[in-house]
């Protein structure tokens, strides 16, 4: 169980050495510029390649203009109806 722990120890410290040592500044050159690759001059000239879709043109927008408000019809006519007997009973003139 110690030996385990002691060699998942090593191993993070390795991994953190190995990302410190990637990550240190180095002589900003492209592996391609000049036959480079990994630090050994190995005398190949290897032209960049780039993978992107060609640009598009989007036109300008158009001038805003906003929304025009919203329409709210007027009320239907309301229509009076006079008073009348309904059922036996009065109803007093009222509008519908």
């Amino acid at each position: 169980m110690f030996a385990l722990k002691r060699i998942f120890a090593a191993t993070a410290l390795l991994g953190l050495v190995i990302a410190g040592v990637t990550a240190a500044p180095q002589k900003a050159e492209a592996w391609w510029h000049g036959g480079w690759c990994c630090g050994v001059h190995i005398g190949v000239w290897v032209p960049p390649v780039v993978v992107a879709p060609a640009p598009v043109y989007a036109p300008p927008p158009v001038a805003y203009y906003p929304a025009p408000p919203a329409y709210y019809a007027p009320p239907p006519p309301r229509h009076w109806i006079p008073g009348h007997y309904d059922g036996g009973y009065w109803v007093p003139g009222h509008w519908a």
